[in-house]
C-alpha cells in the first residue's frame, strides 16, 4: 500500500500539472495494488488526459434485461442521494470531502465504510462517493461514484453494471518519484505521477523511481438527474457536463 504522504503528493502534484496547462485542476489518486489487470482496455479519447495513465471498459453490445438492469442502478442512485442535498448532512453520516480548500470542478464525499464493503459486495445504495459542485453557498450534489477492487474482472463489473453502458475506469502506470526529483511530478514537462511521461516500469527504474501498475481500483461515475442517458453515464464530455477526466479529482479507498 501506497503512504498517505505519497497520495497527498500526487494529488497536489497532478492538479498543479493541470493548473499550469490549463488552469483546471487534472484526475488523481495514489495507492498500489495486485498484479495488472488484463481485461481492461485503454482509453480512446479522454480530452487530453495523458491516456498511458488509464484504462477504461470497452463498451459491450446491449444484451437482454441490461437496460432494466440499469434503470434500477440510477434509480437505486437516486435513492442514496435523496438524504444529502444538503452537504452537511452527508458528512454528519461519515461522508469525507476530499481535499475541499483545492479548487476542482467535482468534489468527493467519500465514505471508506462503503468503499471497503464495495471491495466485495455491490449495493447501489451505498455509494462509495457522493460527488458534488461548489456553488457560492455551499455545495449542489450531482451524482455518485461506485469502486470495485482494483483485481476484480470484466465479469464482475459487468454483472454490478452492464458493460452495455456503463464503462469503468482506473488509473494506471504510477511512477513514484525518488527523493530529490519529486519537483518533476509539477510542470508542463513532468516525468512522475499520473500526469507523467513515464508509464513503464522499465523507464521508472531508470529515473530510481517506484513504480505501481494500478493506483486504485477501479470506478464509475453516475449523474442520475439527468435525462440523457450518455450523460447519466458520462465519462467524457469536452467540459460541457459532469465528469471531464482531465479535470476531476477522482478518489476512492483510503489508503493505509
Amino acid at each position: 500500500m501506497a503512504n498517505r504522504g505519497l497520495l497527498l503528493l500526487t494529488l497536489l502534484a497532478v492538479i498543479a500539472h493541470s493548473i499550469d496547462r490549463s488552469g483546471k485542476p487534472a484526475c488523481v489518486l495514489a495507492g498500489n495494488s495486485a498484479a495488472g489487470n488484463q481485461q481492461s482496455a485503454p482509453a480512446a479519447t479522454m480530452s487530453g488526459m495523458n491516456m498511458a495513465h488509464m484504462y477504461m471498459t470497452s463498451l459491450r453490445p446491449l444484451q437482454p434485461g441490461d437496460q432494466q438492469r440499469v434503470d434500477a442502478i440510477v434509480a437505486a442512485a437516486k435513492q442514496a442521494m435523496a438524504p444529502y442535498q444538503d452537504y452537511r448532512k452527508a458528512v454528519a453520516d461519515g461522508y469525507q470531502p476530499f481535499f475541499p480548500n483545492i479548487p476542482q470542478p467535482l468534489y468527493h464525499f467519500t465514505k471508506y465504510k462503503y468503499g471497503l464493503e464495495a471491495s466485495w459486495h455491490f449495493d447501489p445504495l451505498k455509494p462509495t462517493s457522493l460527488l458534488y459542485k461548489k456553488t457560492a453557498d455551499g455545495y449542489k450534489l450531482v451524482g455518485v461514484m461506485y469502486t470495485d477492487r482494483v483485481d476484480a474482472n470484466e465479469e464482475e463489473l459487468n454483472e454490478r453494471i452492464p458493460l452495455s453502458v456503463a464503462r469503468w475506469h482506473q488509473h494506471i502506470n504510477f511512477c513514484k518519484a525518488p527523493l530529490g526529483k519529486r519537483a518533476e511530478y509539477f510542470g508542463p514537462h513532468a516525468k512522475f505521477g499520473l500526469a507523467g511521461s513515464i508509464s513503464t516500469k522499465e523507464a521508472c527504474e531508470a529515473e530510481g523511481g517506484v513504480f505501481f501498475p494500478h493506483v486504485l481500483g477501479w470506478m464509475v461515475h453516475v449523474y442520475p438527474y439527468e435525462s440523457d442517458p450518455k450523460k447519466i453515464w458520462s465519462t467524457d464530455d469536452d467540459d460541457h457536463g459532469h465528469d471531464n477526466m482531465d479535470h476531476s479529482a477522482m478518489p476512492g479507498m483510503k489508503m493505509n
